[in-house]
Parts: structure tokens; C-alpha cells; sequence
């Protein structure tokens, strides 16, 4: 079962937010688990839902799971993932673009290693002073949510599950996958030798969010069991 540790994402006051915010960050819900996680009533959620379908910002589906009534899954509409933006998303590619036409693809390269020196130098200040791995994760967490990454940590087992449920930057990442690769490394970088780190999870293979399991070295090199 997963604990969430750390979660610190910025929840909106609003109350369609709310229900698109936690959509976004748990994926396809029914009403009563949107209730919950709001601490509402489901009749109130259900109002908010019937906006929210109204605009096409979700839509539901029914799902069975076993004998009795199917189950109303609802979930965003790419309209409803538009709600949480990609940075500057058309001007990115166009700049991608351009450098590739101008210098080529090493032109691209070398502008990813520029950013990535630039992240990795900014990251190793912020973790000054975090003395094991969680302290290093909720330190990430923290950075990568005021990027626009929605990030959340959580402990499973001798494990810590990175998350990041939103890429701000998804429309560059597809145009060039050099910059998934990089924040890859940067990750491997910033946390240490003593750690390792398997992206499980990736929204440009059509995951809902990216997902990092993240796990301790012994001496030897080998994951901590």
C-alpha cells in the first residue's frame, strides 16, 4: 500500500478545480473517490461534474467490477488536460525547430546540455543540507512543482515512487526526446551514485503522469532488497 510523504502541489480553492486537479493528479475516479479525496459530499461533486461535462472538460465511462451496478469512471478530456498547460508549448517547437534546421541535430544536443548543466547546478544548491535520500526527494519534489511538474513522493516498501503528474514541458519533449533523456540523467546526477533510478511511468508512451522508482545503493553497487 502507498503512503504519500510529501504532496506539494498547490490544491486550487475552487471547487471545479478541485475535481479537475484531483483527476489530473489520480487519475480516472468515481464520484465517491472524488467525494473523499475533497472531503465532500458526492451529491456535491455531482454538480461539479455536470458543469465540468458540460464544458467538455470530462467525460465518464461505465466500468463493471464483478456482480451489482457498473461504476461511473469519470476522467479528463483533452480539453480537460489543455486546463494545465504546456509552457509556451508552440513557441518551444518552433525554436526547436529552427536550431535543428540551423545547426542540426548536435545544435539541439548541445542546447539540452546547456539546460541540463544549468538544472543540475540550481537542483545541487537546493539539496544542500538534505542529509539522506528522502530529504533529497522532498527537496526534488519541491523544485519540480514550482517548474509546473505537479510533483508528489511516496514510500513503498524500501522504494520511494517519484511522481510527476503533469510535464510542462511535453510539447518540447516530443519534438525532441533528447529532453526526456536529459531529465533522466539529471535525476541519476542530482541524487547521487549511491541511488538508483528506473523511470516506470512515462506520459510520452501514453501514461497519465511520469513515475520514477527510486531506491537506495549498497556499497556494492546492488539496490537495497
Amino acid at each position: 500500500m502507498s503512503d504519500s510523504l510529501s504532496h506539494p502541489v498547490a490544491w486550487p480553492q475552487q471547487p471545479a478545480d478541485r475535481v479537475l486537479m484531483t483527476l489530473k493528479t489520480r487519475g480516472p475516479q468515481s464520484v465517491a473517490v472524488i467525494a473523499k479525496a475533497m472531503d465532500v459530499t458526492a451529491e456535491a461533486v455531482r454538480q461539479q461534474m455536470a458543469r465540468l461535462h458540460a464544458d467538455g472538460l470530462v467525460d465518464s465511462e461505465s466500468r463493471s467490477a464483478g456482480r451489482g451496478r457498473p461504476t461511473q469512471i469519470w476522467f479528463l478530456t483533452e480539453a480537460g488536460h489543455a486546463r494545465f498547460p504546456d509552457t509556451h508549448a508552440e513557441m518551444t517547437v518552433q525554436m526547436i525547430g529552427a536550431i535543428r534546421q540551423v545547426f542540426g541535430d548536435d545544435g539541439v544536443d548541445k542546447l539540452i546540455q546547456v539546460r541540463e548543466a544549468a538544472m543540475l547546478s540550481s537542483y545541487r544548491e537546493a539539496m544542500r543540507g538534505a542529509r539522506n535520500l528522502k530529504g533529497r526527494l522532498e527537496r526534488l519534489a519541491e523544485i519540480r512543482c514550482a517548474e509546473g511538474y505537479m510533483a508528489e513522493l511516496r514510500k513503498e516498501g524500501a522504494d520511494f515512487l517519484f511522481i510527476e503528474n503533469h510535464c510542462p514541458i511535453c510539447s518540447a519533449a516530443k519534438a525532441c526526446m533528447g529532453f526526456c533523456r536529459s531529465e533522466l540523467d539529471l535525476f541519476h546526477l542530482v541524487l547521487g551514485d549511491d541511488v538508483q533510478v528506473h523511470r516506470e511511468e512515462h506520459i510520452l508512451t501514453g501514461a497519465r503522469r511520469c513515475a520514477y522508482r527510486i531506491r537506495a545503493r549498497d556499497r556494492d553497487g546492488r539496490a537495497r532488497a
